[in-house]
């Protein structure tokens, strides 16, 4: 089993403190709209990698490459402006902690910002995703499930909201259906404090991870009722 801490949208006082220690995690996940500094301090604290995909509130860190001679961007040398040492998995199939996780950041497009998508550009960016998955099967011969599709936003009617700012993806029913994840991690959706109902898509438990999610989950297996990840703790912020 894989310990696992799932950050996203609001800080928590206890977790940016000497307390958070006491975890002893395998692996942080950040959803996104999230400080930087705040995550860079998880993974210090907790001496755990860290997977993250931005959210509609982070800064725009598309075209970043790292190479021999430090990050670059439209081919001359620049300052990476996300968390130091962490894991972008926006569009990407990323394997850390003996996990196999997908990213897909951003909101639904309402005002312009970084890091937001009408549902067209979120289905074409969602499609780097099935592509790679296909290719690691058909390809590789790579037939190892995904464990965690990553998200920012959830997707369209399950768990989101009506306001413009916080409508979901629906290329997500799609993308979960083909990756066919354990679990899909989501924050965006403010909670105030309330317990969001946990609900299923394609079989995956759709979880709300807005404050934090503790829990384990069992690398390389299908969800099922008998086999789900297991909710440790969790605050829904405030």
């Amino acid at each position: 089993m894989v310990s696992v801490l799932a950050v996203a949208d609001e800080t928590i006082e206890s977790l940016w403190s000497p307390q958070v220690k006491s975890l002893g995690v395998d692996l942080i996940l950040g959803a996104g709209d999230l400080p930087f500094d705040y995550l860079e301090y998880l993974t210090d604290a907790l001496n755990a990698p860290c997977v993250f995909v931005p959210g509609n509130h982070d800064a725009d860190l598309s075209g970043y490459s790292a190479g021999r001679a430090g990050w670059m961007r439209a081919g001359l040398p620049t300052t990476w402006p996300g968390p130091v040492g962490a894991v972008n998995a926006d569009r990407r199939i990323v394997t850390v902690a003996d996990l196999r996780i997908a990213g897909l950041g951003g909101s639904i497009r309402y005002n312009g910002g970084p890091n937001q998508w009408t549902q067209r550009q979120q289905r074409r960016r969602a499609r780097t995703l099935t592509r790679t998955y296909a290719w690691h099967q058909n390809v590789r011969k790579d037939a190892r499930p995904l464990d965690i599709l990553l998200t920012h936003s959830p997707p369209l009617g399950v768990g989101d909201d009506t306001d413009p700012a916080h409508i979901g993806f629906d290329c997500l029913d799609e993308v979960t259906r083909r990756l066919s994840p354990q679990l899909l991690l989501h924050g965006h959706i403010h909670p105030h404090g309330a317990t969001p109902d946990d609900l299923t898509l394609h079989g995956a438990a759709v979880i709300n991870t807005v404050g934090y999610t503790l829990f384990e989950i069992e690398p390389g297996s299908r969800a099922t009722q008998f086999n789900a990840p297991k909710i440790v703790r969790r605050r829904h912020g405030t």
